[in-house]
């Protein structure tokens, strides 16, 4: 059952006239900073929190409700009952409806319907979709960019440990790696060392693929190469006001962890997300981030 929770003093519709911005919540930091920044602007959000993508209570101190995906279907009403106007679509989804929840709920099987499609093309088709959905009915899907642009990569270091040349053919190769990856809408990263990929992020995610860089540290023809670079990028024609790429300090302590000399990511494509304690953890480790130039098309 959708419950709502009115935490915050002063909590709910904005002054008359003015529409308020919904932030649809799911795993990970972003979401956490987005609703943190546009309190700070006093432009305090009604958090749509997805059920099972996150701690509980991250969102009391806001106007909330908590949202399983097979009630989805009422979320429309709610959202206009509160007055917004604009979505931001933040942190991952890992789960999908349960069939057997839904299977008497024809609301939901008819808006599900809308998504099959979509669904079946990967992940950015299906965030297009939802983007038009609420665009459709006259909620404008705003970037978690435009909302904490600070949190963006910028290009070049932005650490003290700097690429060697070396690197350099491995940031080259792992982004060519990247952007194919992405084409196929599977995943955003690729791990290259000694100027060529040796492994590409799959459905399990960054962290995932870092560990199995460790693993892979002492098979084959890995073993004894030393250094490495993570690269990290949107895929080529990306939706880009959902699902940009992330690193934090967990993805820090991976690339250690596996043996890479750094972390590349494409300057204002990509979120460096508690970003002082993330360079900051990269410095104490010799881990270099640098901001690259995203691909032409």
């Amino acid at each position: 059952m959708m419950t709502a929770e009115r935490i915050e003093a002063g909590a709910g519709p904005a002054s008359a006239g003015e529409r308020r911005i919904a932030l649809i919540a799911g795993s990970g930091r972003l979401p956490e900073e987005v609703a943190e920044k546009l309190a700070q602007q006093g432009r305090s959000p009604f958090v749509v929190v997805l059920e099972g993508e996150g701690p509980d209570g991250r969102f009391d101190a806001y106007d909330h409700i908590v949202l399983k995906l097979e009630e989805a279907s009422g979320l429309l009403p709610i959202l206009r009952q509160r007055n917004v106007g604009r979505i931001v679509l933040a942190g991952g989804v890992r789960r999908r409806p349960n069939p057997w929840k839904i299977r008497k709920n024809w609301h939901l099987i008819a808006l599900l319907a809308r998504f099959l499609i979509p669904l079946a093309r990967g992940d950015d088709s299906l965030l297009k979709a939802v983007a038009r959905y609420f665009d459709d009915h006259g909620m404008r899907v705003i970037g978690a960019h435009e909302i904490v642009p600070d949190l963006l990569a910028t290009a070049g270091p932005m650490t003290k440990t700097k690429p060697l040349r070396a690197d350099l053919l491995d940031i080259e190769a792992g982004h060519a790696a990247a952007r194919a990856l992405g084409q196929l809408d599977i995943g955003q990263a690729a791990v290259a060392i000694g100027g060529r990929a040796v492994a590409l992020e799959d459905i399990e995610g960054t962290d995932a693929l870092l560990a199995r860089m460790k693993a892979l540290r002492s098979h084959g023809r890995l073993a004894g190469r030393r250094r490495g670079v993570l690269v990290k990028c949107a895929k080529p024609g990306q939706e880009l006001r959902a699902d940009l790429p992330t690193i934090g300090p967990a993805t820090v302590d991976g690339a250690h962890a596996a043996g890479l000399a750094g972390i590349a990511v494409e300057a204002g494509r990509s979120f460096v997300l508690q970003q002082a304690e993330t360079i900051g953890r990269a410095d104490e480790l010799g881990v270099f981030i640098v901001g690259i130039g995203a691909a032409k098309p």
